[in-house]
C-alpha cells in the first residue's frame, strides 16, 4: 500500500532533535511520497534542501497569509525561479487567515492575487491556506481565474456548499487529522459527499493530529490513520482509498 501525505511541514522546528526517524516512521507506515511547504522567508529554504536531499519528498513554495506582510519586492521572483526546479510541483500554500490578526486583510488580498497570477503564468496548481476566510477565498479564486490551473483546498474546513463552489473552480479537496475527530460533524458529512476522484489526504504535521494522538505532536505516518477515518467514512477499504487517493496526488501535482 502507498500512501501521499500531501501536506506536511517536516522541517519544522517540532523535528529537529528526530527528523530522521520521523521519516523512517513515515515510510515503514506506507508513505511513499508527501509534499513539503515552504511559506516563508525561513522554510521555503529548509523545505528545498529536504526536496533535495530525499527522492521521496516534494516541495511546494508560496507566500503563506499569517507572513503575508513581510512580502518584499523580489520575493515573488524567488518563488518563480523555484518553479522551475523539477521537485517544485506546486505554489502554496497561499491563502487568506482572518484568525490570526497578523497580517492586514488588504495586503493578505494583494499577496494572495499575486500569487494567483504567477501560478497561472507558468501553470502551477496552487495549495490553498483558508482559516475563517471561505467567502473571501472564494471570490478572489473567481476573480483571478485560478480554475485555470486548480489546485488543492488544504485540510478543507468548509461547509458542502463552499466545497461544491471550491470542485466547480477544479480544486480537489484535501482532508486532515479532524476527520478523526468524534466532534467533527463538518468535515466528515464533506468529505462523504466529495467525488472519489477529487479527494486527497494529508497531515499538516506537526499540527492537527488525528485521534487517538490528539494533542501530541503529528507527524507524517500518521497519515494513514487519515486514510483509515476517510475509507470508513466512504465505505471502501483502506487500500481502494490509499491507491485513488495517491493517483489523484500524482495527477494534481504533475508527478511522473
Amino acid at each position: 500500500m502507498q500512501l501521499f501525505d500531501t501536506h506536511t511541514h517536516l522541517d519544522a522546528p517540532q523535528f529537529d532533535e528526530d527528523r530522521e526517524e520521523v521519516i523512517a516512521r513515515a515510510l515503514a507506515s506506507g508513505v511513499s511520497k508527501m509534499i513539503n511547504i515552504g511559506f516563508n522567508r525561513e522554510t521555503i529554504p529548509t523545505t528545498m534542501q529536504l526536496a533535495e536531499k530525499y527522492d521521496y519528498i516534494y516541495a511546494a513554495v508560496g507566500w503563506h497569509p499569517q507572513d503575508a506582510i513581510t512580502m518584499k519586492d523580489g520575493d515573488l521572483e524567488w518563488i518563480a525561479s523555484l518553479c522551475s526546479h523539477p521537485k517544485v510541483v506546486a505554489i502554496g500554500e497561499i491563502g487568506l487567515d482572518y484568525y490570526w490578526d497578523t497580517s492586514p486583510k488588504d495586503v493578505q488580498h494583494e499577496v494572495f492575487r499575486k500569487q494567483i497570477g504567477l501560478a497561472r503564468e507558468l501553470k502551477m496548481p496552487i495549495c490553498i491556506h483558508n482559516r475563517d476566510a471561505h467567502e473571501d477565498v472564494i471570490r478572489i479564486l473567481r476573480e483571478e481565474k485560478a480554475g485555470e490551473v486548480g489546485g488543492v483546498m488544504h485540510s478543507f474546513s468548509g461547509s458542502w456548499e463552499s466545497a461544491k463552489m471550491c470542485l466547480d473552480l477544479g480544486f480537489h479537496l484535501s482532508f486532515g487529522g479532524p476527520i478523526t475527530f468524534k466532534n467533527a460533524r463538518v468535515p466528515k458529512e464533506v468529505l462523504a459527499q466529495t467525488p472519489l476522484d477529487r479527494l486527497l489526504i494529508e497531515t499538516d504535521s506537526p499540527y492537527l493530529t488525528p485521534h487517538p494522538f490528539r494533542g501530541k505532536r503529528n507527524e507524517t505516518a500518521h497519515v494513514r490513520l487519515v486514510a483509515e477515518a476517510a475509507a470508513e467514512i466512504k465505505g471502501i477499504d483502506l487500500q481502494e482509498l490509499a491507491e485513488i487517493t495517491y493517483a489523484n496526488a500524482l495527477e494534481r501535482f504533475g508527478i511522473v
